[in-house]
């Protein structure tokens, strides 16, 4: 689950990482008094307002801009707030703005000149440890760095049963080059974005920048966080973040029945029940000359409601041509899942694209029977390479 970058730094702040103080604001009105607030507690007297949206490069696309008084601050939230804000993340349609940070601005003069620094926790699937991923290259788009220098990305690996220890936190802040108090700075700001990663279940805590101010002050500028959906059952404070306007609506309704979607950009709608054998559906349909327009998993318990919901979901993407189900009958049988795909296909009625409904495993005869026998355009397949060739001849004549 992803949560604004606002929230983000709320949850670092309680684990002693130093951030950028902000205020959030839904109108210019508001962004007027949120600035004057922070005056009052930080001192400062310029301001960033910072768009707040699932998505980076906020900056490049007009949605972090600064403000050096009060009129300019209701003048740029006024203009950011409800603009639709495209970046490389947001896609083409981009994203609407609802609420807006209002940020001190910690890019002061002093005795030192600032740096940005990048950095970010994850876990590494292959060696299965946690991951600090850190570089001096900080305010610009890691993917940019590991193309043209990826030299300068470092990593320290962390093996979850210790724990990061001190040698690895001083470790990071020598690779990142700093010494003396911005040195001491760095290293209890690492302790704490791993204890504040570790400790909330996340799936990974990204920082960019972070910032050595001038008076050599370690903060986090910006915070992009993803929670782990998993472990929201020992963080229930935490699923109040979820902004629901921020994510597809496909997605929240197939969220709502328990179902595991994920939109796409094809043209055949799939239902399975398993993670791996959906991937192998979404190849199937590749295989065939089609696009696979979703990622839906029903899970191992498949019945009439989830069957339903599945189909409720797929036919509201205008894209989707045909829809193939491909159901595995081990937890379930097939003969279960056959009534529920006829029970369903008859309670939405008026379904205007081909459905293939591959069956195997316990009852898959019996299964497919019930399919064909059942007078619905409903076409059964047995087999992987039968189901791939139903899909490819539904589609030529899509």
């Amino acid at each position: 689950m992803n949560i604004h970058e606002y929230q983000g730094k709320e949850i670092l702040k309680k684990y002693g990482v130093r951030v950028q103080e902000g205020l959030t604001a839904d109108t210019a009105e508001e962004a007027v008094e949120a600035a004057k607030k922070l005056t009052e507690q930080t001192g400062t007297s310029w301001y960033v307002i910072k768009a707040q949206i699932h998505a980076g490069g906020r900056g490049k696309g007009g949605g972090v801009k600064l403000a050096k008084n009060l009129e300019q601050v209701k003048e740029i939230a006024g203009q950011i707030l409800g603009m639709q804000l495209v970046t490389k993340q947001t896609g083409p349609e981009g994203r609407l703005v609802n609420k807006v940070l209002i940020a001190q601005d910690v890019y002061y003069p002093g005795e030192s000149p600032t740096k940005e620094f990048y950095m970010s926790v994850v876990l590494d699937r292959t060696s299965g440890k946690n991951v600090i991923i850190y570089t001096t290259e900080g305010g610009v788009d890691i993917e940019e760095v590991a193309d043209h220098h990826p030299e300068k990305i470092l990593k320290e690996f962390i093996d979850p049963a210790v724990g990061l220890q001190g040698f690895q936190a001083r470790k990071i802040a020598f690779g990142l080059g700093l010494s003396g108090d911005a040195f001491k700075e760095m290293v209890k700001f690492v302790t704490a974005l791993y204890k504040a990663y570790d400790e909330t279940d996340s799936a990974m805590f990204e920082i960019n920048p972070v910032l050595k101010t001038s008076d050599n002050k370690i903060l986090a500028v910006d915070a992009k966080v993803t929670l782990d959906d998993n472990a929201l059952f020992r963080h229930k404070d935490f699923v109040a973040l979820r902004d629901t306007n921020e994510e597809d609506p496909l997605e929240v309704e197939a969220s709502e029945s328990n179902l595991n979607y994920v939109k796409l950009d094809g043209n055949v709608g799939c239902m399975v029940n398993g993670a791996g054998l959906a991937m192998a559906t979404m190849d199937i349909i590749k295989l065939s000359g089609g696009e696979p327009a979703n990622f839906l998993d029903v899970g191992g318990g498949a019945n009439a409601q989830t069957v339903e919901a599945g189909f409720r979901i797929i036919l509201k993407d205008p894209n989707v041509k045909a829809i193939l189900i491909n159901i595995f009958g081990g937890i379930v049988r097939c003969d279960r899942v056959a009534n529920g795909v006829v029970e369903a296909y008859k309670k939405i009625g008026d379904i205007r694209v081909p459905i293939i409904v591959r069956l195997q495993g316990t009852n898959a005869e019996e299964g497919a029977r019930i399919i064909d026998e059942s007078g619905l355009k409903v076409k059964s397949a047995t087999l992987l390479k039968d189901a791939a060739a139903r899909v490819k001849e539904v589609l030529a004549t899509a």
